[in-house]
């Protein structure tokens, strides 16, 4: 697999059996739902696409997260819904043996997830706990944050679900579980380990919960989602309807870059064209063109008449930017506009 943009002669939908959906900021935003989303997913699934819906929030439990995709408009099951909770347990497996003390800080999903992997769950310092097991919940406060750092103090295993700084909501961005881990970790010095995106573990435990032929990652943060995808060997698709922006894209590091860009997840019911090089350095999809010049990027044609035609300006900017890097050329990153802009949420 390349480090740029590949191609899908086919519909997403049709050449993928299985795909790993993230939630926040695909699926949903907050408690809303997001344009084209329970449109492509449905479509997707009435072509023979599998889902699996996998998300770095530990806070709810796995029902949770299917009613209210249900309610959504995407028909989902508790099975089909795999959260960093359950991967933060199966990591804590690997080092304690089951029957151990485990002070939970976050929500019900870990609370849940911890348990049914064998530990008992203590909420005390005082408890002598061997891990201090951390993830989102909007109930978690400055008691909870103390009593992880007074643990980890003593020499409790931190795991923490996930290490992302913001959480997309309906009002914008807020701090998420990364955020409140910092807490814990700049009052204890320890670096704590952590079983969500961007490590593959939950991918990994997904494609071998519902086996697949071929597996498609679809997210919406380059440092977490598209790094898990790159880091697990997989597929990635960049929806441009949360956190990671278009430019984002063109600026991405090496392990963060996605292998496919779309508007939205009605991307999965169409082709995707690869960018392809020209003469004087030009790479173009279809009537869009970008090249990088001196460390700068050109871009050929900004007007734009359709979705797919911004789209299209994404991927030959990536496609141009990406090559440029990789061939040691330092990319100016002022010469980079804002792209699809009519393509992202207010």
């Amino acid at each position: 697999m390349t480090g740029g943009l590949v191609g899908s002669v086919t519909p997403l939908a049709d050449r993928f059996d299985l795909a790993l959906v993230d939630l926040d900021g695909v699926a949903y935003r907050g408690h809303e739902p997001i344009d084209g989303a329970a449109e492509g997913l449905t479509a997707a699934r009435s072509r023979g696409m599998r889902l699996v819906f996998v998300t770095n929030n530990a806070s709810r439990e796995p029902e949770s997260v299917a009613d209210q995709l249900t309610e959504l408009g995407i028909a989902a099951q508790a099975s089909e819904v795999m959260t960093a909770a359950q991967a933060a347990a199966q990591l804590l497996l690997t080092r304690l043996p089951r029957g151990s003390k485990v002070l939970v800080v976050g929500g019900a999903g870990l609370v849940t997830a911890v348990r049914s992997a064998g530990f008992e769950v203590v909420h005390s310092a005082d408890d002598e706990p061997a891990a201090v097991a951390q993830g989102f919940a909007p109930e978690v406060g400055w008691p909870q944050l103390a009593e992880a750092a007074y643990a980890v103090g003593r020499g409790a295993w931190h795991v923490a679900s996930n290490l992302d700084l913001s959480l997309p909501t309906a009002r914008g961005f807020a701090p998420g579980n990364g955020s409140l881990v910092g807490a814990v970790r700049a009052a204890t010095g320890v670096v704590p380990d952590s079983a969500g995106k961007p490590s593959p573990t939950m991918y990994d435990m997904a494609v071998e919960r519902a086996g697949a032929r071929e597996t498609l990652v679809v997210g919406d943060r380059l440092d977490t989602d598209l790094a898990g995808a790159r880091a697990g060997g997989y597929v990635g698709l960049h929806v441009l309807t949360g956190v990671s922006s278009a430019r984002d894209d063109v600026l991405a590091a090496p392990g963060e870059r996605p292998h496919l860009i779309g508007a939205d997840l009605r991307s999965l019911l169409v082709a995707h064209p690869e960018p392809l090089r020209g003469p004087e350095g030009w790479w173009t999809v279809r009537d869009a063109s970008a090249r990088v010049l001196d460390g700068r990027l050109e871009l050929g044609r900004t007007a734009t008449t359709s979705v797919e035609d911004e789209v299209d300006v994404v991927r030959v900017a990536c496609a141009a930017a990406w090559a440029a890097v990789d061939d040691g050329i330092e990319l100016d990153p002022t010469s980079v506009p804002e792209l699809a802009t009519g393509l992202q949420h207010d």
